[in-house]
């Protein structure tokens, strides 16, 4: 009878340590976020802080890695015969539900990015070569582009596929944007599925039990967003969270020198910007200019671009934790030339002969609109901005609002002027020119980010004709004169390219990426 007893405790006690040891295995990471995602629907804005959640949840047929390389993901391989691009994809591979995913999947999806409504930064722009979507069998999908299309492959790494089970609805996209933010319908193939989204609070994810993929190492990862960029360091150095997006550059040197945490920097292709809105009518927040927009007249635009120290902006602002920028894209990346790679000095002077000659020697006055917390010091870099046109006579009322309120205003033609960030998916110039500067055209899926009624017919042409030439060489040649134009006319003020910074505890391991993307199912516990 003892000896029954005596085996009943260490039964007991085995189990109960091998629950201990359960426990102590499963983790869950903690993330601060700086800016909350406007949306869960992975279509409807095109816009980082949406972006790196939808890939957590999603996987597109190609994905791009942390250099912007398109490697497989729910296409396993593909071959293109002119127009025509056949993908195989990977078998046996299900959704967060358990149902299985095959090419209808990627038709669904194709076809709901047009349709929804409303979209701040059209997804339309990733399938705008895309001229029809077929589906041979369930695993295999045939894509024809009009004409020759260089860069499909990290064009479709930007779409994730939805489930069409799960997505489907009555209104003409699916499931809505509303229901998709509650998690309606919001099932993918990905790492990690969703769990509940409490705005202003956190984001939870748990693992995904069917992933075809390497196991991540995240039983559950909690996102908090945290804007104010001093309480998020403050919440790494209290332990409540495990890594940090853009802790503050005056912090950089403090954080670097405590054992206890990593930080990691990564160049990024990520550009800060001022557009200007260039329409023929006075837009919003101007005035002083006699009925007429001056920022229409290239000389206007011109001092404005003059007026800014861009050197003092990356060296006081951004204490060093960024480049300089006079394009669209840090040269050496494709389709940039050495030429804009150094940026002329401020010159103030010449800034003001040029107003002069524009017929506005005393100035005027616009608005200048900026995210609160989207970018790295965005509010910092506006204000100063905003002090550097003073000197020429332009007084800018600076407007800085959390990210989803200016963005929503941006769209609206809200502002005279404003600040934002553009991220080159593809990793060359063909990607920021066909979102920011080409014209405006949301059914074709050009200049979706365009927001400042730029347009330039030429350069229109020129980009397009770049878009469907395979040969590299004649196609970086093309977008390098097409950067070229861009500039010279003033059509966007580049400012600086980011450098992406991230904060950990030391036992967490995160190697960053050039497109600024925050990724869990990529951070592992250090070894």
């Amino acid at each position: 009878m003892k000896s029954i007893r005596k085996n009943l405790i260490l039964s007991a006690l085995a189990a109960s340590f091998f629950c201990i040891a359960g426990a102590a295995q499963a983790r869950d990471l903690t993330i601060a976020l700086r800016s909350e995602p406007s949306s869960m629907d992975p279509q409807f804005h095109s816009l980082t802080p949406n972006t790196q959640l939808s890939e957590t949840l999603f996987d597109p047929l190609v994905r791009t890695d942390a250099n912007a390389k398109p490697v497989p993901s729910l296409a396993e391989s593909w071959q293109v015969d002119g127009d025509v691009w056949t993908f195989k994809l990977r078998p046996d591979v299900k959704f967060a539900d358990g149902s299985p995913f095959t090419s209808e999947d990627v038709l669904f999806t194709y076809a709901r990015v047009p349709k929804v409504p409303n979209s701040p930064s059209s997804y339309s722009l990733y399938l705008s070569s895309v001229e029809k979507v077929e589906a041979p069998d369930p695993l295999t999908v045939r894509i024809t582009t009009k004409g020759p299309s260089p860069v499909l492959l990290p064009n479709l790494s930007m779409v994730p596929i939805m489930s069409k089970k799960a997505a489907s609805g009555p209104a003409p996209e699916g499931k809505t944007t509303v229901e998709l933010n509650r998690g309606d319908g919001l099932v993918g193939t990905g790492p990690y599925k969703f769990v509940s989204w409490k705005r202003g609070a956190e984001i939870v994810f748990e693992r995904n039990e069917h992933y075809w993929g390497e196991k991540p190492a995240w039983d559950k990862v909690i996102y908090r967003p945290i804007s104010n960029s001093a309480a998020r360091v403050a919440a790494l150095l209290a332990g409540d969270v495990d890594l940090i997006e853009d802790p503050p550059t005056d912090d950089l040197p403090k954080l670097k020198n405590d054992k206890n945490l990593r930080v990691q920097e990564t160049p990024s292709v990520r550009v800060i910007y001022i557009a200007l809105n260039q329409g023929a009518e006075v837009p919003p927040g101007m005035s002083g200019t006699s009925g007429k927009n001056p920022l229409a007249d290239k000389r206007v635009r011109e001092a404005l671009s003059l007026a800014i120290d861009r050197k003092a902006i990356v060296e006081r602002v951004m204490g060093g934790a960024a480049q300089t920028a006079a394009n669209l894209l840090a040269y050496p990346g494709f389709g940039t030339s050495e030429a804009l790679s150094k940026v002329p000095p401020a010159d103030p002077a010449k800034a003001k002969e040029l107003l002069a000659a524009a017929g506005y020697p005393e100035g005027f006055t616009v608005s200048l609109g900026s995210p609160a917390g989207r970018y790295t010091n965005d509010q910092r870099i506006a204000q100063v901005v905003a002090s550097m046109w003073a000197r020429i006579g332009v007084k800018a009322n600076v407007e800085t609002m959390a990210p989803p309120v200016f963005f929503k205003k941006r769209d609206s033609y809200a502002f005279s002027t404003y600040l934002a960030g553009w991220a080159a998916s593809s990793g060359e110039m063909l990607n920021p020119l066909m979102a920011l500067v080409l014209t405006k055209d949301p059914a074709k899926g050009l200049g979706t980010t365009n927001w400042s009624k730029y347009s330039n017919p030429e350069l229109d042409k020129l980009v397009l004709e770049a878009s469907r030439t395979l040969d590299d060489g004649k196609r970086s040649e093309m977008l390098q004169e097409a950067g070229a134009m861009v500039m010279a006319d003033y059509g966007v003020l580049p400012l600086q390219f980011e450098l992406s910074v991230w904060a950990m505890k030391k036992d967490i391991h995160y190697s960053g990426r050039s497109d600024q993307m925050t990724l869990a199912q990529y951070m592992t516990p250090a070894e």
